[in-house]
């Protein structure tokens, strides 16, 4: 009988572990980390020179990469338990004067317009405006969260506003589209809790510069450290450990507003310069 119930056990605990390295394949093949946020940093590397302001330069393939489990936003109405995006990978690099970050998730539909009906693609940072971390979604009464918000529509009409202006000048073609007019794809935002999105009054600090390839969105995002407004910008400090958050949105999915795949308070930690 002892041996019977000892055999009973080890089939159990092997069959456990099994399921467990089944579960911690599909997982991994999926690029979602098996930790927790806690004790994750994101380290923002100081390289001299200028940073790269696209998602194809060279350079960050010299930034180590830190990839983020993402779940679903289930803190308030309407929930959203079942995001289709699941990992982002995040580098960050900065040289004493910008910061930059390149966000890449998995996206198998490019959704760049916004239309009655149609959702868009997007990605955002939180940073909070003080030394304690608030809310990770939108932030809290007394506790600002100052969020950029990449907007795939605004990244397109930022690239067709351009291409028009190009085809123009080569070979004087004359296109009557309405595109509006956007000083970045970023949009700057402040939160202080559910339903307090405000839009800061000075837009542009952020730029934005995004590629859509093979089914991935690769997006960059950019601010200069100094501060130029101390109670609505979030400070970024060279040898400073600070907070940060993330949000995508995947428009295919009717995604939009607070239903998102999020990953909440992470650490950031902001080479010195002249390292």
């Amino acid at each position: 009988m002892g041996r019977m119930t000892t055999k009973t056990a080890s089939r159990s605990l092997l069959a456990l572990f099994s399921f467990i390295l089944v579960v911690a394949g599909v997982l991994g093949g999926l690029g979602i980390p098996l930790v927790s946020s806690e004790g994750m940093v994101i380290r923002a590397h100081y390289a001299q020179g200028d940073l790269p302001s696209t998602p194809e330069d060279a350079a960050w393939a010299k930034i180590s990469p830190m990839t983020l489990p993402l779940s679903g936003q289930i803190i308030t109405r309407p929930v959203w338990p079942e995001p289709t995006a699941r990992a982002l990978t995040v580098r960050a690099v900065h040289n004493g004067t910008d910061l930059a970050f390149l966000l890449e998730w998995q996206d198998n539909t490019k959704n760049d317009r916004l239309t009655p009906g149609t959702f868009r693609d997007g990605v955002a940072i939180g940073l909070p405006l003080g030394d304690a971390p608030a809310f990770f979604c939108m932030g809290q009464l007394d506790h600002y969260i100052n969020i950029w918000h990449w907007k795939a529509d605004w990244q397109s009409d930022i690239d067709r506003r351009a291409a028009r202006n190009t085809d123009k000048q080569r070979e004087g073609v004359r296109t009557f589209e309405v595109i509006p007019r956007r000083v970045s794809s970023v949009e700057d935002l402040i939160g202080g809790g559910f339903s307090t999105l405000t839009t800061k009054e000075k837009q542009g600090r952020v730029q934005g510069k995004a590629l859509w390839k093979d089914g991935v969105w690769h997006v960059v995002m950019r601010r200069p450290l100094v501060s130029e407004e101390q109670e609505n910008e979030a400070k970024l400090i060279p040898g400073r450990v600070q907070t940060v958050s993330f949000a995508v949105w995947n428009g295919e999915n009717k995604e939009r507003n607070g239903q998102k795949a999020v990953a909440p308070w992470f650490q950031l930690s902001i080479d010195p310069a002249n390292l």
